[in-house]
């Protein structure tokens, strides 16, 4: 019956549920969650009236609800969400229907689950801390169940202690025990989780929305020296395609691997990137990579994709040099990148003419181009206006405000008309350094969209005409809070950005934590794993096994001393004061027997010297809580000292 359960202990593992489950809130669809509250609730307000709770009729029409609900979420058979909410629903359910004591063994170990579950949607450290502290509070729960004694805040500290014993060991598996990587097919998605960020489109105003959006895309660590701020353009999709208004990415009929034809020179930068889970399986490298993974392919744009699953944070290493010449193009390359939608306006051919775009070289029309945009009434805006209809002659003639997308796009299209092969490249610009772990950070604030045209001898040549109009937006750290915060763009002088207040610190202390993290905890899998023992001289399995038993045996062997020599010290002090015990008594004729337990001895005390009897079952009593029982107290021990100093038979 509900009622021959302690109420503490029930309360104690009610509690534990609820804090564990509380992340659940995001992850979640909010009826399966209110569900769920809703029979939490119901079974706390039960403890104090028993009679509310359902019987078993209705007990069985709300287990048809949460079914309902269930499937009203369906989303598939298999997968993160369906999973969590199948499990939340069956222990809510669980809850209304304890009897007895191995019910709530049962919601324990369910529960355990549930808290696993919320590393499918996090693996930050704020997050392995709360689970880590709830699970100690689920433990604890354990621990008063099988000792009804035991109060609670005594039962949180045997759990603590429980914990920082296993952690040693549960660090040396971690470090040493093979990883095993899941198979491709057995990583579960879900299609339905949508992800922001750059596709294979570009449209008036697709990047902008972006510039408003803090979600961090990669993290990149250099080997020495960071490329120059002007310089970190990491590459995206390239985007040739064109039907006046949205530019796309083309189906290269020209070879897949140009990586021969690059002629690569000066400084050559080492770095390794952590890209955050996508679902595309592009890899943002900084322009021009020459060197990079065997699972990272290159492909006629000169753009990096990978063969892993991008749907998990991975780690590529790589090398890329910023003095570059492509080399020649094809013929269908060429025919590709003049494509225009359709004959250009007059006012057009007009602008190309007047900046001699179709008789001159075209080194001297990009710079015509260049000063015309920098001259003219032209502003750079995170809000641009809305240009429906004809973009690129809207924004030329007309409003004359836009962002990076609608420079490079107008910019591509005028080269087009004068002739000169030219695309759009979309990707990354620039970065915020963080000053604790010396990286950089690449948020979605940053994308960023650029040129590309081809010329003779050179091949293909960036140009950015933003730095036309807003140079400072690749000189310079963007203010993304500010960004966000007024939907405009700031730029703060990199002087201005070391003297950035202590909130500011602590983020930076914060993104450092978490890089931390990320590449030496979430990110150690098979090949971080041997690349780090390596460093330590093992190599093969059967090393990492001997290293491993040898480990755990070591620490076995040393908790296992500290726990029994406490114990035998413990125990050897409260031997000794109840042998002056038995020693005074033997003075007057009453020795105890070779086998004689203290209460037997105790009982013939007593009969031999009634008067003695109050003050020999205090003392043996303390002996015996003392030496056998579960939980003794330094009071007892102090209190046993003085009773045996006093007694005087």
């Amino acid at each position: 019956m509900v009622t021959e359960i302690s109420k503490n202990n029930l309360i104690f593992l009610l509690s534990a549920i609820g804090l564990i489950a509380l992340p659940h809130v995001k992850h979640i669809a909010p009826t399966v969650f209110a569900f769920f509250c809703l029979m939490l609730t119901w079974r706390f307000a039960g403890v104090w009236r028993p009679r509310w709770l359902p019987n078993k009729a209705l007990l069985f029409v709300l287990t048809l609800a949460g079914i309902f609900l269930l499937y009203s979420q369906h989303q598939g058979i298999l997968g993160r969400d369906a999973g969590t909410r199948l499990f939340m629903t069956a222990l809510a359910l669980k809850l209304l229907e304890i009897k007895q004591q191995r019910d709530l063994y049962l919601i324990v170990y369910l529960t355990f689950i549930v808290a696993a579950s919320q590393f499918l949607y996090e693996q930050n450290i704020f997050m392995a801390v709360y689970i880590l502290l709830t699970c100690g509070v689920l433990l604890a729960t354990l621990i008063s169940l099988n000792n009804t004694k035991q109060d609670n805040v005594l039962a949180l500290k045997t759990a603590g202690v429980i914990i920082v014993q296993a952690l040693p060991i549960a660090i040396a598996l971690f470090m040493l025990f093979p990883r095993v990587e899941a198979p491709r097919w057995m990583v579960f998605k879900d299609p339905h989780q949508a992800r922001s960020g750059l596709g294979d489109s570009m449209e008036p105003g697709s990047i902008s929305r972006l510039g408003l959006s803090d979600e961090r895309v990669f993290r990149v660590k250099f080997a020495g020296a960071l490329p120059p701020k002007n310089q970190r353009y990491w590459r995206g999709p390239v985007l040739a395609y064109t039907d006046g208004k949205h530019w796309k990415q083309t189906q290269s009929r020209f070879a897949d691997a140009r990586r021969d034809k690059i002629k690569a020179q000066g400084r050559a930068y080492q770095y390794t990137i952590m890209l955050e889970p996508q679902d595309k399986n592009w890899v943002f490298a900084l322009d021009m990579p020459t060197h990079f993974a065997d699972d990272l392919s290159m492909n006629a744009n000169y753009q990096l994709t990978t063969h892993k699953d991008p749907n998990r944070r991975t780690e590529y290493r790589m090398t890329s040099r910023l003095d570059y010449n492509t080399g020649e193009i094809t013929p269908d390359e060429y025919r590709e990148n003049l494509q225009l939608p359709k004959a250009p306006i007059d006012k057009i051919i007009a602008l190309v003419q007047r900046l001699k775009g179709f008789d001159t070289a075209p080194e001297t029309f990009i710079q015509a181009l260049m000063q015309h945009f920098r001259q003219e009434d032209f502003h750079y805006t995170l809000m641009p206006p809305l240009m429906e209809d004809k973009p690129i002659e809207t924004f030329l003639f007309e409003k004359r405000l836009g962002f990076c997308g609608h420079y490079a796009s107008a910019f591509v299209y005028l080269m087009r008309v004068a002739h000169i092969p030219a695309r759009v490249v979309t990707g990354y610009q620039g970065g915020e350094f963080n000053q604790v772990g010396k990286f950089l950070e690449i948020r979605q604030a940053h994308a960023h969209a650029w040129a590309e045209v081809w010329l003779q001898n050179r091949g293909w040549v960036r140009i950015d005409p933003t730095t036309a109009i807003a140079p400072e937006r690749v000189e310079q750290n963007v203010d993304i809070e500010q960004q966000i915060a007024s939907g405009a763009v700031s730029f703060i002088e990199s002087d201005a950005a070391q003297a950035l207040s202590w909130l500011g610190d602590v983020r930076q202390l914060w993104g450092s934590l978490d890089y931390s993290w990320q590449r030496w905890v979430i990110n150690y899998n098979s090949a971080n794993q041997a690349r780090f023992l390596s460093s330590f001289g093992i190599e093969t399995l059967r090393q990492m096994l001997y290293w491993l038993m040898a480990i755990v045996a070591f620490i076995t062997a040393l908790l296992s001393w500290l726990l029994l020599r406490g114990k035998n010290n413990n125990t050897d002090k409260v031997l000794i004061v109840y042998q002056r015990f038995c020693r005074k008594l033997g003075k007057i004729g009453l020795r105890r027997k070779p086998g004689e337990g203290a209460v037997d001895f105790a009982c013939r005390i007593k009969r031999a010297c009634p008067e003695h009897a109050p003050a020999v079952d205090v003392i043996t009593g303390l002996f015996v809580k003392l030496r056998y029982g579960r939980h003794p107290t330094q009071n007892d021990w102090l209190k046993l000292k003085k009773q045996v100093a006093l007694f005087k038979p």
